[in-house]
């Protein structure tokens, strides 16, 4: 099967597609496929990059996931068991026309989402608890189900994922040498990255790297980096209480105390500390 693009096997007489991965770890590949996707991870902590953003996932989160935006879920290393239910359909799934009639204009806010993707804030336990209801329905009744679901998808607080929209799909060419820097930066993001290495396995020089990553993220490879380690130290914050903000500093590839509070603000508006002592109010 190719990654680039990915395809969603499909059974035949199937138009709704219910996947079930239970795995060591999630595929970590960098893909895109035409279907939106809405996943529950109901076991599983890790990474996830969607198009230029990068956002921390772990059991109970909620995405949906628009048709073509690239991504990739990442698991921690170490860690193993994860599990995830995902649906995949598209506006065609049901017909051409199926979802332009009238009855479902208050859908509209969910396909415009869609598009740049977003988590799902609210009452997710109670749509996960739907999406694994579809998975084990049959026919109408899974029909039926799915309808109710985006329907209250579509009522609840959500955050986007995106905000730069890759206007076509990544050549094969183009993604392997995404795939490959993607890797080598998710193993090696603690430590020191040199600029012209990661553009070496690209097989590309420097500045051709950088105009290459920049079209396809919206954002400079460092910023990329920067944004990856401070996600890093957020899950740090989150789940080891007992690491002091210069371990956790340490732990997600700063060199510099000053330096990954200073990063750090920038991103996500307040200090570690405060985002430390956010989570264990």
């Amino acid at each position: 099967m190719k990654v680039y693009p990915f395809k969603i096997p499909k059974p035949i007489d199937e138009h709704l597609i219910v996947q079930i991965d239970k795995e060591p770890i999630f595929y970590n590949r960098l893909h895109q496929h035409e279907e939106i996707q809405i996943s529950c991870i109901l076991n599983g902590t890790g990474k996830l990059l969607v198009g230029d953003s990068i956002h921390q996932f772990s059991t109970g989160d909620l995405f949906v996931i628009g048709s073509n935006l690239p991504h990739i879920f990442k698991s921690i290393q170490g860690e193993t068991d994860a599990h995830m239910v995902t649906v995949f359909f598209t506006a065609k799934t049901f017909g051409e026309d199926f979802f332009k009639l009238p009855y479902f204009n208050e859908l509209d806010i969910f396909f415009r989402k869609s598009i740049a993707g977003f988590k799902v804030i609210s009452n997710t336990k109670n749509i996960c608890e739907q999406l694994i209801k579809i998975s084990s329905e049959q026919k109408l009744a899974r029909f039926i189900s799915f309808l109710k679901l985006i329907e209250h998808i579509s009522l609840e607080t959500t955050e986007p994922l995106s905000k730069f929209i890759y206007n076509k799909t990544l050549s094969t060419n183009e993604g392997e040498r995404l795939q490959i820097v993607f890797d080598y930066v998710f193993k090696n993001f603690q430590n020191p990255i040199a600029l012209a290495e990661v553009a070496k396995m690209a097989f590309m020089t420097p500045n051709a790297f950088c105009r290459f990553f920049k079209e396809r993220t919206n954002k400079t490879f460092f910023e990329f980096l920067i944004e990856l380690r401070i996600e890093h130290a957020c899950q740090l914050l989150n789940f080891k209480k007992e690491l002091n903000i210069n371990l956790v500093s340490d732990r997600s590839g700063f060199n510099s105390i000053s330096n990954f509070n200073k990063k750090f603000k920038k991103i996500k508006g307040i200090t570690p500390t405060q985002y430390q002592q956010s989570v264990y109010i």
